[in-house]
């Protein structure tokens, strides 16, 4: 038993060996985050070309997620548009399309294909036709994607504010390239296709949010499906294209 009045020398030799293992720890920790990092990025759309590469319509057709993934982005959305027009009832407009988004599930947990983007789609639709019917506005059925669009606009802001464009940070985890923002002109490409996806987003509210406020449901649902997935496949072939220019295409 040591004396609490005493102060014991500390021995160097004993310490350095956990200072070295806290050092380390941290080390494993900072590359793990950042290997899941790339890993997310590999997974978006952006991913899907490698910059450098040429873009092409196959590697556009599975960002978007092919005739599967394409089918289950729009149809909810175009039925409610078509039961809403015909019926202008709250209920069957987001029910039918919680309905089918169910199925979509189903599907591919029967197929045994990758369950996570139907279960996802099924969670949006069906909190957005709760809200819808909480409250017995169909406008409501919008309003978890303004969220969505609002906090992605956020982070594109918040990003160009702090000098570190999150597209740049993006490119950056697929090719290993942290060096880019002493780049200059890397980092002007960059900062400029960030600037185009928080375009995109803005014009999304910019459109949408006034016709909520208005209480049109029916020009809301047609105008989301115009700039939903399209609008997203046309700035994505741009940022591509972009990117390609300032990554020249690597040799092996």
């Amino acid at each position: 038993m040591t004396n609490p009045g005493v102060n014991h020398p500390v021995n160097d030799d004993d310490a350095a060996p956990e200072s070295n293992a806290l050092t380390g720890v941290g080390a494993d920790a900072g590359v793990e985050f950042r290997e899941a990092l790339t890993a997310a990025a590999r997974r978006s759309g952006l991913g899907r070309v490698t910059p450098g590469e040429q873009p092409t319509a196959h590697a556009l057709w599975g960002a978007v997620g092919g005739v599967r993934g394409l089918i289950e982005a729009l149809l909810p959305g175009f039925l409610f548009l078509v039961v809403f027009t015909v019926t202008g009832e709250v209920a069957p407009s987001v029910l039918i399309p919680v309905g089918v988004a169910v199925l979509f599930v189903l599907i591919r947990a029967i197929s045994r294909t990758p369950i996570m983007p139907a279960a996802v789609g099924l969670a949006g639709i069906a909190l957005s036709a709760g809200l819808a019917l909480w409250t017995g506005r169909a406008e409501e059925n919008f309003l978890l994607g303004f969220v969505i669009n609002s906090v992605w606009l956020l982070a594109l802001v918040t990003s160009l504010l702090v000098r570190r464009p999150l597209i740049g940070v993006i490119v950056g985890l697929l090719t290993g390239d942290t060096q880019w923002r002493s780049d200059a002109a890397k980092r002007a490409v960059l900062t400029v296709v960030t600037w185009l996806w928080v375009a995109l987003f803005a014009m999304r509210l910019g459109v949408q949010v006034p016709l909520y406020l208005a209480e049109q449901a029916g020009a809301l649902a047609a105008t989301k499906l115009v700039m939903g997935l399209p609008l997203y496949a046309a700035v994505l072939w741009v940022t591509w294209l972009m990117v390609r220019a300032t990554y020249p295409r690597r040799t092996q």
